[in-house]
């Protein structure tokens, strides 16, 4: 179909094409308007490890591994510190510590679904830790920084005071976990060292195992006094005062511009598919016509 057909068929088509817009406008303008809204509690963190004074560089004693110190990649104790903000364990620790599970109960009565099943006689059951888990996976958001080694932590809640509960505790938990593991490693092994040197005689053998072990009581030292082992903090986490999610004036932007782009394409798909609409008969010219024949019958 050539350009010039199809400029006509749109602009025979305008009005429909303006209603069309204006009422899908209305409908998601609306929706975006009464969507429940939330706070987000953010907190910026950023690995230990990139720190010369961190609790992994006191640890080693000068021995080097494998990838540097220094490294900003999100690995060794940080990546277990984020593991551990997501695991079973940390689910546990919400549904004991914190409201989650009232709220995601509420959550789920109210909701449609759960509407719908209560005035049918089938209420929805309390949730439960694997509600807690779906959440906590869907909500929690992990960012890290293009341009530094830092990331960002935010978790969305409709309630301020428990959005940003739920994020200190899960730092906290993280730090603890990781904290509890470096501890228990370094008592194992100098326990086991402990033995050795109990039953073996050879000097040669005994030396290095006593430098062994004084790298291991280092460690655990360490692991016992040092409070940030895994994730330095580098904003405590906050919350805003006013909700931020959704951002209604970003969506309702999002929807004024690609609404009428819509609309607009359906129609020069009409256009294509079934040709250029009739030309409407404008009122005044419909009446005229009518005189014409009434006259005509007279005549």
């Amino acid at each position: 179909m050539p350009l010039e057909l199809l400029l006509l068929g749109l602009w025979r088509l305008r009005w429909r094409i303006m209603g069309a817009a204006l009422a899908l406008l209305l409908v998601a303008g609306t929706l975006v308007m009464v969507w429940p809204r939330q706070y987000v509690a953010e907190a910026v963190v950023a690995p230990a490890e990139t720190t010369g004074l961190a609790a992994s560089t006191l640890i080693q004693g000068g021995l080097v591994m494998p990838g540097g110190l220094l490294d900003t990649r999100a690995g060794g104790n940080f990546a277990i510190y984020l593991a551990s903000i997501r695991s079973p364990e940390a689910v546990a620790m919400l549904a004991r510590d914190t409201t989650i599970l009232a709220d995601l109960t509420r959550l789920k009565r109210e909701g449609v679904t759960g509407r719908l099943r209560v005035l049918a006689g089938f209420p929805p059951s309390p949730a439960d830790l694997d509600d807690v888990d779906r959440w906590l996976d869907r909500n929690l958001g992990v960012t890290q920084s293009l341009a530094t080694v830092t990331t960002s932590l935010t978790i969305p809640h409709p309630d301020r005071a428990t959005a940003l509960g739920i994020l200190t505790r899960l730092h906290a938990f993280g730090e603890a976990q990781v904290r509890a593991s470096l501890h228990e490693l370094a008592r194992r092994r100098i326990a086991a060292l402990e033995a050795r040197l109990a039953t073996e005689r050879d000097i040669y053998m005994r030396n290095p195992i006593y430098e062994l072990l004084a790298q291991h009581q280092r460690a655990e030292v360490i692991a016992k006094a040092d409070e940030i082992v895994a994730a330095r903090l580098v904003s405590l986490p906050s919350v805003g005062i006013w909700p931020a999610l959704p951002n209604r004036p970003l969506l309702l932007v999002l929807l004024a511009v690609t609404v009428p782009m819509a609309c607009l394409l359906l129609a020069a798909c009409r256009v294509l598919l079934f040709g250029v609409p009739p030309e409407p008969v404008r009122r005044g010219g419909a009446r005229l016509g009518r005189l014409a024949v009434a006259r005509k019958r007279e005549e």
